[in-house]
């Protein structure tokens, strides 16, 4: 009688092979894709740090202004409401960019909803190797947009003409400007929001 069993064995011994095959396909390819998600989100990651310090440093830009002005001219309101600064924030962006292993591709102050923002192209340095996947070994790219929103109303006249005044948020804040010393001011997070734009 002719042997059936060795025949099974012999006809199983290509289909475990192809479907061992084919598992070990689909792994290597879920594999690259989720490296290809992890460069996706450092590249984010560092466009999001660099928009964010370029917003970050106009923002203490601004705050200086503010600060240097009270007691001196009227200059204070226009610090105060985000206009007067001459930096963009490039350096700060650039070097975020590079402590996220990214290079700063593109940058340029912008406006969204009318205030001061900047938008942070970036290039990740590595990219997420080779794999079976073709175009995943390349480096990823990103992009991101911080907005500077001032918190504050400026009210040059209040109800006295010897005091600065101004409302930020519901807190009200009155300043002798012949008086006045750093801590009785605001910190600059109390004028300025920095976000990033949606």
């Amino acid at each position: 009688m002719p042997n059936r069993s060795g025949n099974d064995r012999g006809q199983t011994i290509p289909i475990y092979v192809a479907v061992v095959g084919g598992l070990l396909f689909l792994a290597f390819a879920y594999f690259a894709v989720a490296q290809a998600a992890a460069t996706r989100n450092g590249a984010q990651s560092a466009a999001d740090a660099a928009a964010l310090a370029a917003a970050q440093d106009v923002r203490d830009e601004l705050f200086d202004g503010f600060t240097r002005s009270i007691g001196k001219d009227e200059s204070w309101t226009d610090w105060l409401l985000g206009d007067g600064a001459e930096g963009t924030g490039g350096a700060a962006a650039a070097q975020l960019a590079g402590e996220n292993d990214a290079d700063l591709t593109g940058f340029a102050p912008t406006e969204v909803n009318g205030y001061p923002a900047f938008r942070a192209d970036v290039e990740t340095r590595y990219t997420s190797g080779k794999s079976i996947v073709p175009g995943t070994d390349r480096p990823a790219k990103a992009h991101a947009t911080a907005v500077i929103e001032p918190r504050c109303n400026a009210s040059p006249e209040g109800d006295s003409p010897e005091l600065i005044e101004f409302d930020c948020k519901g807190e009200h804040w009155q300043i002798n400007p012949k008086k006045f010393i750093d801590g009785d001011l605001p910190e600059a997070k109390d004028l300025f929001s920095v976000y990033l734009a949606e």
